[in-house]
């Protein structure tokens, strides 16, 4: 249901402040009935934050909303959005992101990554107030969540990212100072640090360690020492 700014609904987004002065309007409005339902808007904009459309995508019951995450941006492919803008109330007026809230952002992270649109952030509003999910820092951690990015861009990072430390390596070994000596052990311990992220999650969707040894180009042992497996 795609809903209508009022006359005195500024038209850009320049702040979260912005975001919550039009939605906590867009609440009020509803009948008491439904304000004691989970509703989930999108407000979608252009790359400058001129608003396109704000779309109620779901509604709800008290303590949760249910939604197909590719027909959320729907509109926004439909309207050429670039940037969109989750907004969810709690009927209950608590303002703590729950496990669901968290999971169906990650989720739809990665679908507006594949869309080429910027999912900036998430807010969960009550008649009162509000939090932002880019405020409390929760968007960055879940933006770099591996739980819904499909295998082969998995792969793909651990091969990425193994050419950087081969390069990174390549500059030091030609530096045989002391400093020198101590980055590449820093670059050693990250490297060895973030790949047991990529292989945690790729054992996490399905692949076996034998696969991941083959991906990598390395045996099976190495891998299990990555992960601190006997």
């Amino acid at each position: 249901m795609d809903i209508k700014l009022t006359k005195h609904d500024k038209r850009y987004i320049e702040s979260t402040d912005d975001v919550y002065s039009i939605m906590q309007r867009v609440l009020l409005r509803e009948d008491k009935i439904d304000q004691e339902k989970e509703h989930l808007w999108m407000i979608g904009m252009n790359q400058a934050g001129y608003i396109l459309y704000i779309e109620l995508i779901a509604l709800g019951s008290y303590k949760s909303v249910n939604i197909e995450p590719m027909n959320v941006f729907r509109i926004a492919v439909m309207k050429n959005a670039s940037r969109v803008i989750l907004v969810h109330n709690h009927p209950s007026g608590s303002l703590i992101p729950s496990e669901a809230d968290k999971d169906i952002t990650d989720r739809l992270i990665q679908v507006a990554h594949i869309l080429n649109i910027e999912l900036t952030d998430h807010l969960i509003i009550t008649p009162k107030t509000y939090i932002s999910f880019r405020n409390i820092k929760l968007m960055a951690e879940l933006e770099q969540s591996l739980k819904y990015v499909p295998t082969y861009q998995v792969v793909e990072r651990i091969r990425k990212q193994e050419k950087q430390i081969a390069k990174e390596k390549l500059a030091v070994e030609r530096d045989k100072t002391k400093t020198a000596q101590q980055k590449a052990k820093e670059i050693k311990e990250k490297a060895e640090s973030e790949k047991k992220i990529l292989i945690n999650a790729l054992l996490e969707k399905g692949v076996s360690i034998e696969n991941i040894a083959k991906i990598l180009g390395t045996t099976v042992r190495v891998v299990k020492r990555i992960i601190n497996l006997k």
